[in-house]
């Protein structure tokens, strides 16, 4: 069962409520987000944000209240933000929003799925090669070693065609099951696409006037060996390069959220969080909110992009980023979430994620470069967090 709501209710937890939105996903026209927290499904679309040159936010606000009725539960935005902040939102108000508990209390999202045979049909380009993206990461690490800027993320992508479309539904199925305690999403991303993924950060959360920020910065893949599973933890945890890549996105998201706070809080280290794939460095910052009024949508918009997934100073890495990506990044390093009439939201990092248009599936994945970095890290490292959607596609590769 679901409970059909415009707010995010604590309904209690029943055996296949959160799997039950999972399985009725339908691309195109469905708009899904499981967090830590609760699964939502939005159907249908009562009203799109659009695209101008006022601040997003008074847009999102301006449509959420002229959608407001006395007496009714508070209308909810869904959706996706692009990397570029010129760029038009894939931001839409459901016509009916669906919440149950969170993937990870439901206990049938721990049965095993019906086994799928690995597709063996993707053309597979990677754009760029290996060789090109370890070049660009040298020439960061040797403008960075010259003191020009602190650090810049480096994307890359794979691209897969196919003879059939695939199938999204199944992917996302995957997906959750995969990682149900972590963020898996599909939206609309544009007309004839859609962004789908499972992200392991949060950017940030209001609940009333409380924020929670959860960044990541500074990864190792993971192992299927135990022993060598706990190295990598381990070594992550004592990496000097890593801490400090972790350190300056920490600094970044306290200097953007402080404004906002009346209190603002984070551990001195970090700790580690993991996925199916990877280990990550993880700070989880808390804060009270200095103005009520304060929405979640201000302080990720506040926040975004942070040193985690562009660099700093921004600027200077954004035009690093323009010059040695050769793709629009899109959603990707964008976020994706939700947010009611009354604030309340969850945004989340848009990482570990693919567009889909047609035949097509374009996966995204990127790597943060510092002074110490290495081309052979980097481009292993992205290539161990293409795993993830890998292994959603079902492909061989």
């Amino acid at each position: 069962m679901s409970i059909t709501v415009h707010a995010p209710a604590a309904p209690p937890v029943s055996p296949g409520a959160a799997t039950s939105l999972l399985d009725a996903y339908r691309p195109a026209t469905d708009r899904f987000l499981a967090t830590p927290h609760r699964t939502l499904l939005g159907r249908g679309t009562s009203a799109e944000i659009p695209h101008d040159s006022g601040p997003l936010t008074h847009r999102v606000r301006e449509v959420l209240d002229a959608l407001r009725r006395p007496g009714a539960p508070a209308p909810v935005v869904v959706g996706s933000l692009p990397f570029a902040p010129d760029a038009p939102p894939a931001l839409a108000v459901p016509d009916m929003v669906h919440w149950t508990p969170p993937l990870r209390e439901d206990p049938l999202i721990a049965l095993p799925l019906p086994h799928d045979e690995a597709r063996t049909d993707w053309r597979v380009t990677e754009v760029p090669a290996p060789e090109r993206y370890g070049a660009a990461v040298a020439a960061a690490v040797e403008r960075m070693r010259a003191g020009e800027f602190a650090k810049v993320v480096l994307a890359r992508t794979l691209e897969l065609t196919s003879a059939r479309e695939p199938d999204l539904a199944a992917m996302l199925r995957r997906l959750a099951h995969r990682d149900p305690a972590g963020y898996t999403f599909a939206v609309p991303s544009g007309p004839g696409r859609t962004l789908i993924g499972a992200s392991p950060e949060l950017l940030v959360a209001r609940q009333g006037g409380r924020l929670t920020a959860n960044p990541l910065a500074g990864s190792a893949p993971r192992s299927t060996d135990l022993a060598e599973d706990v190295r990598r933890a381990v070594a992550l945890l004592e990496s000097p390069k890593d801490l400090h890549e972790h350190a300056v996105v920490v600094d970044a998201v306290r200097e953007a959220l402080a404004p906002y706070c009346a209190r603002l809080e984070a551990p001195e280290r970090p700790t580690l969080v993991r996925t199916a794939a990877m280990w990550h460095l993880s700070t989880t910052v808390t804060g009270e909110l200095a103005d009520p009024g304060t929405t979640a949508l201000d302080l990720a918009s506040a926040l975004h992009p942070t040193p985690a997934v562009c660099g700093t100073p921004t600027d200077v890495a954004r035009a690093v980023i323009a010059a040695a990506e050769p793709f629009d990044r899109g959603p990707y390093t964008g976020m994706v979430g939700w947010q009611d009439a009354d604030g309340d939201g969850e945004w989340v990092v848009t990482i570990r994620c693919a567009e889909a248009e047609g035949r097509a599936l374009r996966l995204f994945a990127g790597a943060g470069v510092v002074a110490e970095s290495s081309p052979e890290a980097e481009t292993a490292e992205t290539a161990a967090k293409f795993r993830t959607f890998l292994h959603a596609v079902g492909a061989a590769l």
